[in-house]
Protein backbone atom coordinates (compact mmCIF):
# COMPACT_ATOMS: atom_id res chain seq x y z
CA UNK A 1 0.00 0.00 0.00
CA UNK A 2 3.15 2.27 1.10
CA UNK A 3 4.54 1.62 -2.60
CA UNK A 4 0.93 2.49 -4.47
CA UNK A 5 0.56 5.60 -2.46
CA UNK A 6 3.88 6.94 -3.32
CA UNK A 7 3.39 6.15 -6.44
CA UNK A 8 0.64 8.39 -7.04
CA UNK A 9 2.43 11.11 -4.80
CA UNK A 10 4.73 11.13 -7.38
CA UNK A 11 2.55 11.04 -9.99
CA UNK A 12 0.59 13.92 -8.72
CA UNK A 13 3.90 16.11 -8.59
CA UNK A 14 5.11 15.20 -12.00
CA UNK A 15 1.93 15.97 -13.25
CA UNK A 16 1.37 19.36 -11.76
CA UNK A 17 5.22 20.11 -12.17
CA UNK A 18 4.46 19.18 -15.93
CA UNK A 19 1.66 21.55 -15.92
CA UNK A 20 3.85 23.95 -14.57
CA UNK A 21 6.09 23.85 -16.68
CA UNK A 22 3.60 24.29 -19.48
CA UNK A 23 2.32 27.17 -18.16
CA UNK A 24 6.16 28.60 -17.95
CA UNK A 25 6.40 27.78 -21.45
CA UNK A 26 3.03 29.30 -22.68
CA UNK A 27 3.51 32.50 -20.46
CA UNK A 28 6.72 32.92 -22.31
CA UNK A 29 5.67 32.10 -25.85
CA UNK A 30 2.84 34.87 -24.51
CA UNK A 31 5.67 37.62 -23.62
CA UNK A 32 8.11 36.73 -26.77
CA UNK A 33 4.83 37.19 -29.17
CA UNK A 34 4.53 40.45 -27.35
CA UNK A 35 7.65 41.47 -27.22
CA UNK A 36 8.12 41.13 -30.74
CA UNK A 37 4.30 42.72 -31.55
CA UNK A 38 5.79 45.65 -29.84
CA UNK A 39 8.96 45.86 -31.73
CA UNK A 40 7.32 45.55 -34.92
CA UNK A 41 4.66 48.04 -34.09
CA UNK A 42 7.36 50.41 -32.79
CA UNK A 43 9.69 49.86 -35.87
CA UNK A 44 6.09 50.53 -38.10
CA UNK A 45 5.22 53.80 -36.21
CA UNK A 46 9.12 55.14 -37.16
CA UNK A 47 8.66 54.16 -40.78
CA UNK A 48 4.84 56.11 -40.74
CA UNK A 49 7.02 58.86 -39.06
CA UNK A 50 9.72 59.06 -41.70
CA UNK A 51 7.79 58.79 -44.62
CA UNK A 52 5.11 61.56 -42.81
CA UNK A 53 8.27 63.40 -42.62
CA UNK A 54 9.00 62.98 -46.77
CA UNK A 55 5.90 63.38 -48.08
CA UNK A 56 5.35 66.91 -47.41
CA UNK A 57 4.21 69.40 -49.85
CA UNK A 58 6.16 71.77 -51.39
CA UNK A 59 5.26 75.49 -51.96
CA UNK A 60 3.92 76.54 -55.13
CA UNK A 61 5.57 78.33 -57.26
CA UNK A 62 2.90 81.39 -57.09
CA UNK A 63 3.01 81.24 -53.51
CA UNK A 64 6.98 82.52 -53.73
CA UNK A 65 6.60 84.63 -56.47
CA UNK A 66 9.07 82.30 -58.61
CA UNK A 67 9.84 83.93 -61.66
CA UNK A 68 12.40 82.55 -64.94
CA UNK A 69 14.79 85.65 -64.81
CA UNK A 70 17.25 86.51 -61.79
CA UNK A 71 16.95 89.31 -59.81
CA UNK A 72 20.09 91.56 -58.75
CA UNK A 73 22.28 89.07 -59.08
CA UNK A 74 20.18 85.94 -57.41
CA UNK A 75 19.81 82.99 -58.86
CA UNK A 76 18.48 79.30 -57.83
CA UNK A 77 21.68 78.07 -58.95
CA UNK A 78 23.23 79.43 -56.24
CA UNK A 79 20.39 79.03 -53.40
CA UNK A 80 20.43 76.50 -50.72
CA UNK A 81 17.60 74.91 -51.61
CA UNK A 82 18.21 74.49 -55.35
CA UNK A 83 18.78 70.82 -56.34
CA UNK A 84 20.37 70.06 -59.50
CA UNK A 85 19.35 70.05 -62.46
CA UNK A 86 16.07 71.30 -61.89
CA UNK A 87 14.22 71.17 -58.30
CA UNK A 88 13.85 72.63 -55.39
CA UNK A 89 14.00 71.80 -51.96
CA UNK A 90 11.09 73.77 -50.91
CA UNK A 91 8.93 74.68 -54.00
CA UNK A 92 6.96 72.27 -56.39
CA UNK A 93 7.50 71.66 -59.93
CA UNK A 94 10.38 72.60 -62.20
CA UNK A 95 13.32 75.50 -61.51
CA UNK A 96 14.76 77.20 -63.91
CA UNK A 97 18.87 77.58 -62.49
CA UNK A 98 18.54 81.17 -63.51
CA UNK A 99 15.00 81.33 -61.58
CA UNK A 100 14.39 83.46 -58.48
CA UNK A 101 11.81 83.77 -55.71
CA UNK A 102 11.19 85.30 -52.25
CA UNK A 103 12.63 82.54 -50.40
CA UNK A 104 16.24 82.82 -52.17
CA UNK A 105 19.09 81.95 -49.78
CA UNK A 106 22.47 82.08 -50.51
CA UNK A 107 24.66 79.13 -50.44
CA UNK A 108 27.28 79.92 -47.70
Amino acid sequence: MYIKYRFVVFASDYLKNKELAIMTTRHDDATRRQVLRAGLAAVGGVVAVSAAAQAQEKISQAQVQYQQSPNNGQHCSICVNFQAPASCAIVAGKINPDGWCIAFAPKA
